[in-house]
């Protein structure tokens, strides 16, 4: 994988080893397996590589497995929490981000094992300690999903 340098000193792609350094989730909930581009305080690309093994499937559904609808909403929030937390640097020691609320969330196609999401999100207003983002999330350059969500950096 080819590493790129950018003019703030930051490498990407950011592995998943940094990506558990920036946010507390864990599997089964890291729903974000890289982290392809940053723009500090505007804008993020996250991926989650859907996989047969992922747990939900078990029970979403057996027969025919789809990924939930508000697990693709989490992965935006988690790239949005790597954005948030990369963006503030030393500032962001100590801090947890929240999800505050989620609007015109959007469904366009099922979500299935072997699928790549594309994770886009941008910062759309910060004020005080509260960030509000747009996300898009794609498979093969087709979008999936979109919501507007809102989170909130808050000490641990």
């Amino acid at each position: 994988m080819t590493k790129i340098k950018t003019s703030t000193g930051k490498t990407f792609p950011i592995d998943v080893q940094r990506i558990k350094e920036l946010i507390p989730h864990r599997y089964p909930f890291l729903l974000v397996d890289l982290i392809k581009s940053l723009v500090p305080n505007e804008s993020a690309v996250g991926v989650k590589n859907v996989s047969i093994n992922e747990s939900f499937f078990q029970g979403h559904f057996p027969e025919r497995p789809v990924m939930p609808g508000v697990l693709i909403v989490e992965a935006m929030a988690q790239t949005a929490g790597c954005l948030v937390v990369e963006s503030l640097g030393k500032q962001s020691e100590g801090k947890l981000v929240y999800f505050m609320s989620i609007e015109n969330a959007r469904f366009r196609k099922p979500v299935v094992p072997g699928d790549q999401l594309i994770i886009n999100v941008e910062k759309t207003r910060e004020r005080g300690n509260v960030f509000k983002f747009d996300g898009k999330v794609y498979v093969e350059e087709v979008i999936v999903a979109e919501a507007s969500f809102s989170a909130m950096i808050v000490d641990k």
